[in-house]
């Protein structure tokens, strides 16, 4: 098993930042990529940025290329998403999540190639 908490959500303006933490602990060996997703009520939920744990390829959604980095601390078992030039539109609830699948694969940009979510962590853009 494998749990994830997120961490450092919280208020920011319009053009500013914000940096969300991932930390995983368990059976941490068996990630094979991390992806960060946000959810807004009513929608589902989005892929946001994702990353390779072994390689650290990153990959993101257009909507956010540009101005979310995602990366990852291999010693803490950590992967950070900063948001840079934050916009309303950006305000959501934020989920890393673990893709643990076995076998060579793509990075999945669904939440079904997820099998283990953090709790989330709310991201509010004020104009």
């Amino acid at each position: 098993q494998v749990q994830l908490v997120e961490s450092g959500g919280g208020l920011a303006q319009a053009g500013g930042s914000l940096r969300v933490s991932c930390v995983a602990s368990g059976r941490t060996f068996s990630i094979y990529a991390m992806g960060w997703f946000r959810q807004v009520p009513g929608k589902e939920r989005e892929f946001v940025a994702g990353i390779m744990w072994s390689t650290g390829s990153t990959y993101y959604a257009d909507s956010v290329k540009g101005r979310f980095t995602i990366s990852k601390d291999n010693a803490k078992n950590t992967v950070y998403l900063q948001m840079n030039s934050l916009k309303p539109i950006d305000t959501a609830v934020y989920y890393c999540a673990a893709d643990r699948r076995p076998g060579y694969h793509a990075l999945g940009y669904g939440p079904r190639d997820y099998d283990t979510w953090g709790q989330g962590t709310q991201v509010t853009v004020s104009s």
